[in-house]
């Protein structure tokens, strides 16, 4: 098991806020995501994909080519490829925006890193998705009124607690049939969002 992060950066929308690959670390550019790295001149250790949706391939960059018909998205591939490397830390990058089903897709891998229990998330702008999967997640102070969505992400979440948050419940159930965890606030205080049985997706955007 390695101890650092792999980055996945997908051809969604991109926004270079968190950053900041460390010596340790893995930085994945599935297929279009490239370019948003090259646009702020980011470092790339790997490129992958069928590559039909960047600009130009580069040279002098480690980078695996995939057939255009392939079962995997490429940033399902860029995961996998990192998960083989012994990564079990993830943040992903451009992967919400421009497409809604490629956005959902990547929400589907988000919950399924959390079901296989490795820690990631989606990082957008001022948005933190989260994935939860039969455990809880502890944020540190949440500005007052800054907003908390919390989704159930299958049919059903059982045993869900928030703590915290201007919103609390306790040992409820959310499915996936009513939204009635948006657009919740924090309270200047940290908070503890926990799940006993079933997936959450977590989405907290950052005041700036």
């Amino acid at each position: 098991m390695r101890k650092g992060i792999a980055y996945i950066v997908g051809a969604g929308d991109f926004d270079k806020r968190g950053f900041a690959p460390m010596q340790d670390d893995l930085v994945i550019a599935a297929d279009g995501g490239y370019d948003s790295l090259a646009r702020h001149h980011l470092r790339v250790d790997l490129l992958l994909g069928d590559l039909d949706s960047i600009a130009q391939v580069p040279s002098g960059i480690a980078r695996l080519r995939f057939p255009p018909k392939k079962d995997l998205t490429d940033m399902a591939i860029g995961i996998q490829m990192a998960k083989g490397r012994g990564y079990r830390r993830f943040l992903l990058y451009g992967a919400l925006g421009k497409r809604l089903d490629h956005t959902l897709a990547n929400l589907q891998l988000l919950s399924g890193l959390a079901k296989d229990e490795y820690q990631a998330k989606i990082m957008s702008g001022n948005l933190i998705v989260h994935a939860l999967s039969d455990s809880c997640l502890f944020l540190p102070p949440v500005k007052k009124g800054s907003l908390i969505s919390v989704f159930c992400w299958g049919d059903r979440a059982e045993g869900v607690t928030l703590k915290g948050l201007k919103y609390p419940l306790e040992n409820a159930v959310l499915t996936a049939h009513e939204p009635l965890g948006i657009s919740n606030e924090g309270r200047g205080t940290p908070a503890k969002i926990s799940v006993r049985q079933g997936v959450l997706l977590v989405f907290q955007y950052l005041q700036v």
